[in-house]
């Protein structure tokens, strides 16, 4: 993407995420905020709440860009914004139809700006329908209105929280994905396209099996119930040290005796309960329970060791602080190491696409707002009385 410069009018995860991306890849991603900076630098919760600490809500959405403080209300601050478009590939923004309306950065005034640049625009919703002026973040938009919530919820039970973001980067993926696209078509056709993600259609991709299946009765997903499993050796089965490991035998037969090695546990290859896929299902909770006495007896790293070689697909339950430690992150190149702009050395996600098996790193950390407000100005011309004066007249943050 070097040469690529985009210009992002956005705030929160979902669409900037979709920038960090494509800045990743080594566009120039020049991230236009108000004198106030993105809302989402001030936010706290359980993750950054430290003082001092590197601020996940800012890094990992913003890493890589450069910032300019412009004030759009302001006739300077537009023109500006102007100037901006009109040399850029990109123009995405994550304003709602009427700010942009306010801001005079619909699809028509930015088209207005430079012809041939490409809107990409991230919504709660859709950008049509009833609900187009409604705001979504992702708990709502997404993991409320997909239906995971819901299929997550026990019955009589309570649905649970969704974890920071994770429809946003989701959502942030697909909206790079798609401007990626458009650069293609661009270059194939000379045409620019105009780009819309939502994340209620992110969160419905994201559930396509069952959806496309609930409008069949029999297909509707129950709560998730380890003892009701539709196979019970794609499941999840606790060790002696409280551990959860999961099992994904999807090929169930394939594996079960196999399996009973490695459990030495040989009495239950031919067991008439258990030797088949069809079988197993019907005495499912027979089934689950015997396995959870088997892996009662050892200990999830004793577990490792038994399991090595076994030639299944199984995994541990994770935390996340031991994603710092799993040998498969480091090998790879995921978890890169960036400093922050106060100096503080963190690691941050990398981008999950490789080329040439070369790891996309990241190419700096998040901005601080405006901090490249001067030389921006001065590619574009600028010099520096007319940077004076535009600060002067609170043009610039």
């Amino acid at each position: 993407m070097t040469g690529v410069k985009i210009v992002e009018v956005a705030s929160w995860t979902f669409v900037p995420s979709g920038g960090a991306i494509l800045a990743d890849l080594g566009a120039d991603v020049i991230k236009v905020e108000p004198p106030t900076g993105d809302p989402q630098r001030g936010l706290k919760n359980l993750l950054n709440r430290d003082a001092g600490g590197v601020n996940p809500f800012l890094e990992v959405p913003n890493r890589g860009k450069r910032s300019i403080s412009l004030d759009l209300t302001s006739e300077g601050g537009y023109e500006i914004l102007c100037q901006l478009v009109a040399t850029a590939d990109v123009f995405v923004t994550s304003s709602l139809p009427s700010i942009c309306a306010k801001l005079r950065i619909t699809v028509d005034d930015v088209r207005a700006m430079n012809p041939n640049v490409i809107y990409a625009r991230g919504s709660g919703w859709g950008t049509t329908g009833p609900m187009a002026e409604t705001a979504g973040f992702d708990l709502a938009a997404a993991w409320a209105s997909c239906g995971l919530a819901a299929h997550l919820t026990p019955p009589g039970g309570e649905p649970p929280m969704q974890p920071s973001a994770f429809f946003d980067l989701q959502g942030g993926a697909m909206i790079a994905s798609a401007i990626s696209a458009a650069l293609f078509a661009r270059e194939r056709t000379g045409e620019p396209s105009e780009v819309d993600v939502s994340l209620l259609n992110v969160g419905m991709w994201a559930m396509s099996q069952g959806i496309v299946g609930a409008v069949n009765a029999h297909a509707t997903q129950p709560p998730p119930d380890r003892f009701n499993p539709g196979n019970p050796l794609v499941n999840w089965y606790r060790t002696a040290d409280g551990r959860w490991l999961y099992l994904v035998l999807l090929q169930a037969d394939r594996y079960w005796a196999e399996l009973c090695r490695f459990l030495d546990c040989p009495d239950l290859v031919d067991d008439p309960r258990f030797n088949n896929a069809t079988v197993r299902h019907e005495h499912r909770r027979e089934f689950v329970e015997a396995l959870d006495e088997v892996f009662a007896t050892k200990t999830m790293e004793e577990w490792k060791q038994v399991l090595d070689g076994f030639s299944g697909v199984w995994a541990p339950v994770l935390r996340l602080d031991e994603l710092h430690s799993h040998p498969q992150v480091d090998a790879n190149g995921f978890l890169p190491h960036l400093t922050d702009n106060a100096g503080t050395p963190f690691r941050i996600v990398a981008s999950p696409m490789q080329f040439d098996r070369t790891p996309t790193t990241p190419q700096g950390p998040a901005p601080e707002v405006g901090q490249h407000t001067e030389d921006i100005l001065l590619e574009l011309g600028f010099d520096w009385d007319q940077i004076g004066e535009a600060r002067q007249r609170g043009v610039l943050g």
